[in-house]
This record gives structure tokens, sequence and C-alpha cells, in this order.
């Protein structure tokens, strides 16, 4: 299976490259985001790419859009991509991996919703009985299905920093109070539609990230990847168990076997083994296989 590690698009302008994906400048309303098969594990990109990943991710990411879209509009475009790219070997080599979007000015805020105990938030829960100021129960055990869903965003970090937990009222000093509110509200509504259909299908979503912008009449545009594997914890309901870390359809087998290396979390990364590759990628397609498949 082929794999596209990079992009490498001459007639558009590129303006940025992630950890995952390439951004090109179409013209002053609209960009096209190249999802890659890039992989990577404690903020370092990995050599090796998973085939395929991009373009799953991508095809996670329309499916949610497109269910979820009664709730909040989108930044989907509807110009082909036969416009933006004409020339056909260009446009094939991404094709399966692109989304022509809108250009909106994306919001400072990661928007965080958690349904589960887990990551950060277990370890804020052990010191504090709190996550990002939240007070919650005594005696939940990690990976507790928690009383309601709760809404604990982030900053957005320059880049190789890290992002910082914030409470709400640093959201409201960061977007004033109107704002904040939609973006926290629209970010519950999501989600919990969003898990009660996945839960329907074998997949727990644990926790999420979304991320939103205001477009020219400065209305709440969602943004972005939406609930995949990378931007979620999904867990297999039918292995799920408290008390323990679940296994999830992400990549945790990266994560697993880096773990076992002698390397330093540092770049380079090392090289992943075919095995390794094969595992991840067929987590990332069960994922979209249990989501999509009526």
């Amino acid at each position: 299976m082929s794999s596209l590690h990079s992009s490498h698009i001459k007639s558009l302008k590129l303006l940025h490259k992630g950890k995952v994906r390439d951004n090109y400048e179409i013209d002053d309303k609209h960009m096209l985001i190249v999802t890659t098969d890039r992989i990577s594990a404690f903020d370092v990109i990995m050599p090796t790419p998973i085939p395929n990943k991009g373009a799953i991710l991508n095809q996670v990411t329309r499916f949610w859009l497109n269910k979820l879209q009664h709730i909040i509009p989108n930044h989907l475009s509807d110009l082909p991509l036969e416009q933006v790219l004409p020339d056909a070997e260009e446009r094939n080599a991404v094709a399966s991996h692109a989304m022509v979007v809108k250009k909106l000015k994306a919001l400072p805020v990661e928007a965080i919703v958690r349904g589960y105990i887990i990551g950060s938030g277990w370890k804020d829960y052990q010191a504090s009985g709190k996550i990002c100021g939240i007070q919650l129960p005594p005696g939940l055990q990690m990976a507790d299905k928690l009383p309601e869903p709760i809404y604990t965003p982030s900053s957005k970090a320059d880049v190789g920093e890290h992002d910082e937990n914030i409470d709400f009222a640093k959201t409201v000093e960061l977007l004033g109070e109107d704002l904040a509110e939609q973006v926290k509200q629209a970010s519950l509504k999501l989600y919990t539609e969003a898990a009660e259909y996945a839960l329907q299908r074998g997949i727990i979503i644990a926790d999420t990230k979304f991320e939103f912008g205001l477009d020219e009449n400065n209305q709440l545009v969602l943004i972005d990847e939406v609930l995949t594997p990378d931007s979620s914890r999904f867990w297999p309901a039918d292995q799920y168990k408290p008390g323990s870390s679940p296994m999830s359809f992400d990549k945790q087998f990266v994560r697993d076997y880096l773990e076992t290396l002698d390397w330093d979390k540092t770049p380079p990364g090392p090289e992943l083994p075919d095995e390794i590759v094969q595992k991840t990628q067929q987590k990332y397609q069960e994922a979209l296989d249990r989501l999509t498949n009526e």
C-alpha cells in the first residue's frame, strides 16, 4: 500500500506544515488541507508513515462534519478539487488525503471535552479531586465514566511548546463572555451526540478536542479534524473495564513499542517495524469501519 509522508504541491503556496497536516493557500477565502500519513508520538514525527492513515482521518472527519452540521456550521467548502489542482498528476498524488476548506480566523483555544477520567485528567483528579478546577465526586477509578461530560479547555501553544490547561474564566478573557459560552455549549453538544452514536457502534469516545473559527460575519464555525482517533481517545466498548487504562483505536501500538526502545523521545524518531505499522493501520481502519458502516 502506498503512503504519503509529505505532500509536494508546487502550484499552491505552503502556509504551514504541522505534525500531520500540510496547509496550502488557494485564495483569500479557501485553503487546502492535506492530511498526510505521518504519525507522531511524544511530540516527535516518526520517519515511517502509516499507509492510508491520512485518508482514513479525512473520511472520519468528513463523516462527522456531515453528521453534526445541524449543531454548528463547519469549514468544508464545495469548491471542487479539480478546480483547485487542475494538474491531474499533482491532484492524484493527494486526492484521497485532501480537503478544500474555507479560510477562517481560528480561535486561540482548544475545546476539550472529557466523558471519562484518564490521562492528564486522572493525574489532576488524584492530586486535587478536580480536573481543571472542576470538582468531581470522590472515589472515582481510572477510566471511570464521569457523572456528565465536562469542558476543560486548553490554550494553543506555539509550535514545539505544549498546550496548557486553562479554566473557563481564562477562555472568557481570551474570547469574551458570549463567544466563550458558545464554544463551551457547542463542544458539549457535539461530544454528547457523537459519543451516543459511537457507543451504539461499539466505540467509547473517552474525550476529544475541537477547534473553532469565526467566519466573515463573526459566526462560530467548526474547523480542523473532528472526532478522529488522533484528536480523541477511542476505546473498544467490549474491552472497557474501569480501573485500568483501556486499549485504544489510535497510535497506542506505536507509543507502547517506543517505550521498549533505548530512545530519549527527542528527534529524530526511530523507524517503525512493519508489524507495528500494520497493526496501527488496522486500528485506524477499524475505527472508520465501525463508525461509518451502517
